[in-house]
């Protein structure tokens, strides 16, 4: 799909507050890092909710023509139970927990998460990385920020000074001086500022820390924030396109993010800022801490697929609360099992053809401006129901454009036949019904009609369709 020039793509950037035109550093070429998962437990579907979003971004880059780079990294150090350097690693935590080295959780834990990927047909990033195997990458940039002034060592930590930076706060709009006023001791006496934050940790802040490498400062390991810096920069460049996140990382992690990164390059980082909104649970985000969250294997045993739970968060704007309960939830999956019933039809009589360029055309000029409105999901949406009742083409050209806008939804719709022929077939007792089918043939041979409708009835219920022909009666479920 080639960009049009009546459409031009809007992203809200959350550095300016402001929905604007966006312009790749490079024509046609976009350059996207999004933060990764902390693998200490699985991905609760609040989570999922922003690689969702991410995807739908990485989808519509894609249908304007642009190629894209996507680096996404895995946090398997350094991530402390609170953002801002108190408490205990959470990968840590988690292994005293299950009694497990802190390696094995966070391999266990990053195929859980690039399994759930899988599920949700999200295109998985170029670059999946850890943040383990970047180390080398950390140190140097740390070391870059020494050789400038930013930062200080006490106690065997090394502290990024934020009085040294002077635009911190400027992505969250924080009043530094309002919140200096405010803010509570911090628990980490070392600190010379409160929201000064560590870029390395040394045996000081916890002994018992399993993973631990050499540095200059001493034998440690890094703080989070310097990881996501130090990654996307390695793969990247000291400039890029696209960061994208929660909104929880806007007033510390993406805000210690840019200060790091700026205070070491002198220069801007990052031209787009895009956040996704919480998924509301029992009127707060979703979170592990409280050990209150549902993962897309819960729901699968629940009877929501994967696809059912995409197509829920489709229906809500990116930039918007979505909040989940069972009702809306079930409200999702009766749509979506129309929109698939739907799609299994048209394709079963794709012959009916009868072209309207006209219509084509203007409809799929709505769907990108929908798309390129800041990636307006539930508009977009309402163009392809709008596209599957019209009598204004035919089902040939019907399929042709579901399959078109497929490329920005990811619900896998040209393979919804196969994948419900498949999840009823695990459904189905087959035994019962091939006695069913006998005692009708039975039945028929008596000539006990009313009989051999009952059975019929039955099985139709059943999902199953019967065709008696000359050979015998056969049997198949109904797609």
């Amino acid at each position: 799909m080639s960009k049009s020039k009546n459409s031009r793509l809007k992203l809200y950037n959350t550095y300016t507050r402001h929905k604007e035109d966006f312009v790749a550093i490079t024509p046609n070429f976009v350059k996207l890092y999004t933060c990764g998962l902390t693998v200490y437990n699985y991905a609760h579907i609040g989570n999922l909710r922003t690689y969702i979003f991410e995807d739908v971004l990485k989808r519509v880059l894609l249908y304007n023509g642009y190629k894209v780079k996507h680096v996404m990294n895995i946090t398997d150090v350094g991530h402390l139970t609170s953002d801002a350097d108190e408490g205990e690693d959470k990968m840590v935590l988690e292994a005293k927990k299950e009694k497990k080295t802190v390696w094995e959780i966070a391999e266990y834990y990053t195929n859980a998460f690039e399994n759930d990927l899988r599920k949700l047909n999200i295109i998985f990033p170029d670059f999946h990385v850890k943040a383990t195997d970047h180390i080398q990458q950390m140190i140097d940039l740390i070391k870059r920020l020494e050789d400038k002034g930013f930062t200080y060592s006490r106690d065997g930590n090394v502290y990024f000074n934020i009085s040294k930076f002077t635009d911190y706060g400027k992505l969250a709009k924080l009043d530094i001086d309002k919140l200096k006023a405010g803010a509570r001791i911090s628990i980490d006496e070392s600190k010379k500022n409160p929201f000064d934050f560590v870029l390395w940790f040394t045996k000081s802040k916890f002994e018992d820390q399993e993973m631990k490498w050499d540095s200059p400062w001493g034998k440690g390991y890094p703080g989070w924030h310097v990881e996501c810096s130090a990654i996307s920069m390695y793969y990247l460049g000291e400039h890029f396109d696209i960061h994208c996140g929660g909104i929880d990382h806007i007033s510390v992690h993406h805000t210690n993010e840019i200060a790091q990164s700026e205070a070491a390059t002198g220069k801007k980082w990052v031209n787009y800022w895009l956040h996704g909104e919480f998924l509301i649970f029992r009127q707060e985000k979703m979170s592990k801490s409280r050990n209150e969250f549902l993962t897309l294997d819960v729901l699968n045993e629940k009877g929501y697929s994967p696809m059912m739970y995409r197509y829920f968060c489709l229906g809500a704007h990116y930039r918007q609360p979505l909040t989940f309960s069972y009702e809306a939830l079930n409200t999702a999956k009766s749509t979506y099992n129309r929109l698939v019933n739907k799609v299994i039809e048209i394709k079963s009589n794709i012959e009916h053809s009868k072209q309207n360029i006209e219509f084509i055309k203007s409809v799929k000029i709505e769907f990108l401006s929908k798309i390129n409105n800041d990636l307006n999901m539930p508009e977009a949406l309402a163009v392809l129901w709008k596209t599957l009742r019209t009598d204004e083409i035919g089902n040939k050209e019907k399929y042709g454009l579901i399959l078109e806008f497929d490329k920005v939804f990811g619900l896998d719709l040209d393979k919804v036949e196969k994948l419900y022929i498949e999840e009823a077939k695990q459904k189905v007792d087959v035994k019962l019904v091939e006695r069913l089918v006998k005692e009708r043939d039975e039945a028929r041979n008596r000539k006990e009609w009313t009989k051999s409708d009952k059975i019929r009835m039955r099985l139709v219920e059943m999902g199953i369709e019967v065709r008696d022909s000359r050979k015998g009666t056969t049997w198949k479920i109904k797609s």
